[in-house]
């Protein structure tokens, strides 16, 4: 069911406590209010005036760098002074809830981009759609705000963005004189021939049907033209049973019904897929590059280095196909005390300058084309960067999640194809009822 709006009586005394411990510029005396009117009058516009600052994470050496830099270059620019407090991911949800909850929280804040509708749906984020449509900002292609905007309003500017690509054994396909896909038929050519050379066992390329499996779903519905509900009024009306999105799920369900997949594992996820590409028995599956460290690990360091490689999955006719759109955001918090001075800040710190030195130091994309295509031209970057320039988000519901991983709806619907329990028709019809009671529930 839809998540009722926070009031503070939910939040235990423990969460309104959780990780409040403040670093980054640090803090500074309190001016009295004499000085603070003083030094706005004869300095910059917000002398004499505080932002608190979110920042989610760690800060280790190369992120606590650059928020000191930020800090500097916003506090010399306005004369306004800015208190970081770094949020370990484990307590942003507690932290988010506690501040919802009591009408706290920062003046600005960064974000998980999937966690914007969320929060959005709690009045806790401000509208910012002015600071997206101009300056800098208006140079973000709008395929990158999806999850952002909602009912016409943005709530959020993406400050680095993840994606995902296909990892493949490079030491097979350089032992079996495979050439890296470029289309769709050539990507289950080479699944192929890896199982008929390495044993029916391996997973030429591995379906993923666990908790993850829409980031594999979606980039074929997606390429293919479809989607999985769009917004007609205040109403999501699913888009399961098009043509489109049935030529999707058909690729989709086809690495399993044509062999490339064993029926055996119809519910692995990422990580499953991970532990047996770690052992040798799956030749690619589509993730990022996160999963290097664990696989070398795993392989007790036989898997790393020249034996492993990206390149972007293909479109079934040739080019990268559409990938899930993940990363950070930038944000100005519902309850801020200092709305005016937050936007500026958010203004400064993703313009193109910041914007793209947030993203490159701290290892993801930037969302500026123009830095992208830089990007582009680093080889072990490149099949993320052209990923990322078609990625896509799913749709911007805060009852998404119970759709994509509580109820897992169109992981039921495709185990019920490739085990002949339902048509595509059958299967696809019921999810759709499905997925438009869960996102529009009240």
């Amino acid at each position: 069911m839809r998540i009722a709006k926070i009031t503070a009586t939910t939040v235990t005394t423990a969460a309104l406590a959780l990780g409040v411990a403040a670093c980054g510029s640090g803090e500074t005396p309190k001016e009295t209010p004499s000085a603070a009117a003083s030094a706005s009058a004869t300095g910059p516009k917000y002398a004499g005036k505080e932002l608190t600052f979110w920042r989610l994470g760690d800060s280790n050496p190369a992120a606590q760098k650059y928020t000191d830099e930020l800090v500097a270059a916003f506090e010399q620019q306005t004369g306004a002074k800015v208190k970081v407090e770094w949020i370990p991911w484990p307590q942003v949800n507690d932290k988010f809830t506690a501040a919802a909850a009591g009408g706290t929280g920062p003046d600005a804040t960064e974000i998980g981009n999937d966690q914007v509708p969320l929060w959005q749906s709690q009045e806790a984020l401000e509208p910012i759609s002015d600071i997206v449509s101009s300056g800098d900002q208006a140079q973000i292609p709008k395929n990158l705000l999806g999850l952002e905007t909602i009912d016409g309003e943005t709530y959020a500017v993406p400050w680095g963005g993840g994606t995902r690509a296909v990892l493949y054994r490079a030491d097979w396909f350089k032992e079996l004189k495979i050439d890296v896909p470029k289309s769709w038929d050539e990507l289950v050519a080479a699944a192929k021939k890896i199982q008929e050379k390495k044993g029916k066992d391996v997973d030429g390329f591995a379906f993923n049907g666990g908790s993850d499996a829409n980031h594999l779903l979606g980039s074929l519905i997606w390429t293919a033209g479809g989607d999985y509900a769009v917004k007609e009024g205040d109403k999501w009306v699913g888009k399961l049973t098009d043509p489109a999105f049935k030529e999707g799920f058909a690729q989709y369900t086809s690495l399993v019904t044509d062999g490339l997949s064993s029926k055996s594992r119809l519910n692995q996820n990422s990580t499953d897929i991970r532990t047996r590409f770690s052992n040798n028995k799956v030749g690619m599956y589509l993730t990022a590059s996160w999963d290097l460290a664990a696989i070398e690990e795993e392989s007790k360091g036989k898997l790393k280095g020249d034996k492993l490689a990206f390149f972007p999955l293909p479109a079934k006719s040739g080019g990268e196909a559409q990938a899930f759109l993940g990363g950070n955001d930038i944000a100005v918090w519902g309850s801020a005390k200092e709305k005016e001075l937050a936007k500026e800040f958010v203004k400064l710190a993703s313009g193109k300058e910041w914007g793209v030195k947030y993203a490159t130091d701290g290892g993801l994309l930037p969302v500026y084309p123009d830095a992208l295509a830089k990007l582009a031209e680093d080889p072990a970057q490149a099949p993320f960067a052209a990923a990322f320039a078609k990625a896509k988000a799913f749709p911007a519901d805060p009852q998404w999640t119970e759709a994509n991983e509580t109820k897992a709806v169109l992981q039921n619907a495709a185990r019920k194809v490739i085990e002949g329990k339902a048509s595509a028709d059958e299967a696809l019809g019921a999810a759709n009822k499905e997925l438009e009671d869960i996102l529009n529930a009240s």
